[in-house]
């Protein structure tokens, strides 16, 4: 899954691809280099950001994506926790839908979902960081209350991605617990997403100070443990250099997946 953020204020990439030509642009380089799923996003999720209206979120998302869906040859999937700018996205040509709150900050996201049958990705958040709480053990019973809404509004099982959230309401340690135990997750039965490109906690791991786009190495690493751990999808910024890491993996680990 290829990241195009529409953004000003992305920790990686914010402000780079907000006008609709570099969006563009940027959409062909990542599809070229064997993305095959692009996910756009109008609101930025980093720590601290500034939450902004749906009007302002749908404004930066639906020319990108009218303009895109006619000629892309992958899905486009919406990144958003907005029922209304998630039915409007999957208007104008996107046909899956990203979640971070796991459709539990607008439980009407379900419906709309279910209503264009389009698969959800259900992301693992919390509000506030507890260092002191079993996280896995929290991410299930997040996933038990997400999975009821997605039920309930009619979307199948089939239709249904889990991520854990690395990144999202976790301190430190509980990022790296998250990957960890990435098949305790798997054991739901569901694909997993697993995105931890070019974030802090790597940068945390280095010894040296780092910048979002020094974080290659350790993002391929990180990615290339959670396949193996039991992800299916990884989102990522940097397409080719993911590509090749995970053919390697998959040769290894699925070899059934080969061409």
């Amino acid at each position: 899954m290829g990241i195009l953020n529409v953004t000003p204020d992305s920790f990686s990439d914010g402000g780079l691809f907000r006008g609709e030509a570099e969006a563009r642009a940027q959409a062909g380089t990542l599809v070229a280099e064997g993305a095959a799923i692009l996910d756009i996003g109008g609101e930025s999720t980093r720590p601290g950001h500034t939450p902004v209206p749906a009007e302002e979120e749908q404004a930066r998302v639906l020319p990108v994506i009218r303009a895109l869906a006619p000629q892309l040859s992958v899905p486009i999937s919406i990144d958003t926790y907005k029922a209304s700018t998630a039915k409007v996205a999957l208007e104008a040509g996107a046909t899956i839908v990203n979640d971070v709150w796991g459709l539990q900050r607008e439980p009407e996201i379900a419906r709309v979902a279910a209503a264009h049958g389009a698969p959800v990705i259900i992301m693992h958040n919390r509000e506030t960081i507890d260092p002191a709480i079993d996280i896995v053990a929290d991410m299930l019973r997040f996933f038990e209350r997400s999975l009821n809404i997605a039920r309930a509004a009619g979307i199948a099982d089939a239709d249904i991605v889990l991520d854990p959230g690395v990144g999202f309401g976790k301190s430190w340690e509980q990022h790296l617990e998250a990957l960890r135990r990435l098949p305790e997750i798997r054991a739901l039965g569901f694909p997993l997403l697993v995105g931890v490109s070019r974030k802090s906690l790597l940068g945390r791991l280095h010894d040296r100070e780092t910048k979002p786009a020094d974080r290659l190495y350790g993002s391929l690493s990180a990615h290339a443990l959670a396949a193996t751990l039991g992800a299916d999808i990884v989102r990522v910024h940097d397409v080719s250099a993911h590509v090749d890491a995970m053919r390697v993996v998959d040769a290894v680990m699925r070899p059934e997946t080969r061409a």
